[in-house]
């Protein structure tokens, strides 16, 4: 990797970090240069237009890492309530591993706060949620369950993640996240059964 690609990608790890550990408002451009250590001209060289589209592609990439962490669990699983169990604990496990702080990429609730300061950060988080609605759906049509019932198991299990996450760092534990993802296998292997 080259020293400047290496540059672009310290500067997108370090504000993704920050961003959704202590919200959007609360880091500032120094600080993601100071912590990512590249120089000042390398923020504005591949990030023009600020702080706004430095969120943004933060956004993207980690759209992007979870849509892919989601294909690599349903290749490895028979079915979507089995592959959103593994998912969510490994998710859990990802959380009690970093102390339930910094960057967890599932925790979208940068989503509400984003929403707030810009229309083209709440559209891409509506289109983050909307992906992942999109790839579990999918994959429950294609066991059987009927478009309608996928698309609510999906906004379900979004839904339920989201909630327990928060929860889960909030209490510091696990718990929350493990509960979810028993009652969310349940509902997966409901809806793939009930088309």
């Amino acid at each position: 990797m080259s020293e400047k690609s290496n540059a672009r990608q310290l500067i997108l790890d370090t504000a993704a970090r920050l961003f959704f550990s202590q919200g959007y408002h609360a880091t500032g451009l120094s600080q993601i240069i100071k912590e990512s250590e590249t120089p000042k001209g390398s923020l504005y060289h591949y990030f023009p237009h600020g702080k706004e589209e430095l969120a943004y592609e933060c956004i993207q990439k980690t759209n992007e890492y979870i849509l892919g962490k989601f294909k690599d669990t349903f290749d490895m699983h028979d079915n979507t309530g089995d592959a959103i169990r593994y998912f969510i604990h490994q998710t859990a496990e990802d959380a009690e591993k970093a102390g339930y702080t910094g960057f967890l990429p599932f925790s979208f609730w940068a989503a509400v706060e984003t929403s707030c300061i810009s229309e083209k950060l709440r559209q891409a988080c509506q289109s983050v949620f909307a992906d992942w609605q999109q790839i579990i759906a999918e994959r429950l049509e294609q066991e059987g369950a009927s478009k309608q019932k996928a698309k609510e198991a999906a906004l379900l299990m979004i839904s339920m993640m989201e909630g327990a996450l928060i929860i889960g760092l909030t209490n510091q534990s696990k718990e929350p996240m493990l509960t979810a993802a028993d009652y969310l296998s349940v509902v997966m292997k409901s809806a793939s059964m009930n088309h």
